[in-house]
């Protein structure tokens, strides 16, 4: 990322840095934060739910949480995709 525009990699982590600690907050406080192009991370609330324990097979409960989620725009998943046959 440093390289394309010409700025220290140091500059870079520290932008990339910030930019991490500012979707953190916006995240927390108004429950989504927006990058232009690329997505939207978005708080999202899980139900309990049962689940199964790897070790023993035993089912467990898995209480509800709080997590967050990026949903990619539109354009950046069309970028990545192969175009769908008709």
């Amino acid at each position: 990322m440093a390289e394309k525009p010409g700025i220290p990699k140091k500059t870079a982590t520290s932008v990339l840095e910030e930019l991490v600690a500012l979707a953190t907050k916006e995240a927390k406080r108004s429950g989504q934060f927006v990058v232009s192009g690329l997505g939207k991370a978005v708080k999202v609330n899980r139900k309990a739910r049962t689940g199964r324990s790897p070790q023993t097979g035993e089912p467990i409960q898995i209480p509800a949480k709080t997590v967050v989620k990026f949903r990619l725009a539109k354009s950046f998943k069309d970028a990545g995709a192969p175009p769908k046959k008709k």
